[in-house]
């Protein structure tokens, strides 16, 4: 009988993994050198993951500052396809519990879809509590996750790999970690693993594994119809702030039973000032770029122009970054500010 297990490490799946780990990085240095031994390279993973020998590499690590100073982990490309491998066959059967209102990291959903639907909501309701989880990712314990995987998958063999990959991640967010005490706590407790590298594919969907139960505590035990997660920022919309206090203090409680804090001073506030998220300032009526990021694009873009006009980049570069941006900056009212960009672009 084919396991679960068995699908994972399938030849057929492990083709599909490179091709979805491959995907834009062709041209990069470890996805092109891994291609060169394909078949060779697949059959050896094949043969580790199911004699269990599989170990994953080391990271590498790097900061962005963008939109706010992050430590990214990237794994090497032969983990990613482990990773793909895995995610490929589990995640099916996670998607199908997950929340509608829950949109990163998921097949048509997206930061655009979020804007939306937190657009929507600001016109039903008038309040709304905004939150977002202090280091989220570096906070995630590893045995509360393992426990939500466990409730899915019954192959012990999927989570041994699971808890390969996890535990390959130990150590590399220590730094970002500002240790939190709970109550009850024992030693154990605050030593167990935490943790999940920000760059993994696994690491993404295990976000939206680990708060999925949260999600349905909003909807379900609280009732809040008007909800929007996308990561670790939280949206809750009612007609009145009475009842944005109440949940509040719920979900600070069941947030703490998943090792999580939310940032303080979050509080209800009138949909009409506006909530800044992803990237913008979300009104009932419109959106604006956040005005952080609009200084932070213009001094990127003239830069890169004086890199242009100097010989230093290509236009092909130049036209790649204006058309990302425009395509970003276009879901909120920025007509007048995309003009004045592209103004600059005199070739």
């Amino acid at each position: 009988m084919t396991t679960l297990y068995d699908r994972v490490c399938s030849w057929e799946n492990l083709r599909e993994a490179h091709r979805k780990a491959s995907r834009g990085k062709r041209g990069k240095a470890p996805a092109a050198a891994f291609e060169v031994r394909l078949a060779d390279n697949l059959l050896e993973l094949e043969q580790e993951l199911r004699a269990h020998t599989y170990q994953p590499g080391a990271y590498h690590s790097f900061y962005i500052h963008e939109p706010k100073r992050r430590l990214i982990s990237a794994a090497p490309f032969r983990d990613r396809v482990v990773h793909h491998a895995l995610c490929n066959i589990i995640e099916p059967s996670f998607e199908r519990s997950f929340i509608a209102d829950s949109y990163a990291n998921r097949v048509g959903k997206g930061t655009h879809r979020a804007l939306d639907r937190a657009q929507d909501l600001a016109r039903r309701y008038p309040y709304v509590l905004q939150c977002d989880i202090r280091q989220f990712f570096p906070s995630i314990d590893h045995l509360l996750l393992h426990d939500t995987l466990a409730r899915k998958i019954a192959d012990p063999d999927v989570l041994w790999l699971a808890d390969r990959i996890l535990a390959s991640g130990v150590g590399v967010l220590s730094e970002e970690y500002e240790m939190v005490y709970f109550p009850g706590d024992d030693l154990f407790a605050v030593n167990r693993g935490r943790g999940l590298p920000i760059g993994n594919l696994t690491s993404q969907f295990w976000a939206n594994c680990y708060l999925n139960p949260f999600d349905h505590f909003v909807k379900r035990e609280l009732r809040c119809t008007g909800y929007v997660r996308y990561v670790d920022d939280l949206l809750l919309f009612a007609a009145d702030k009475t009842t944005l206090w109440a949940w509040k203090a719920a979900l600070v409680e069941r947030l703490a039973g998943l090792r999580l804090t939310i940032h303080p001073g979050a509080q209800p506030r009138p949909v009409t000032e506006g909530m800044p998220f992803l990237g913008f300032v979300v009104y009932p009526t419109h959106r604006r770029l956040k005005h952080r990021n609009v200084v932070a694009y213009w001094r990127r873009w003239r830069a890169l122009l004086a890199a242009f006009v100097a010989g230093e980049e290509t236009q092909a570069a130049v036209v790649g970054s204006l058309r990302g941006w425009i395509n970003h900056a276009r879901y909120g009212d920025t007509w007048g500010l995309r003009k004045a960009v592209a103004r600059q672009a005199v070739f």
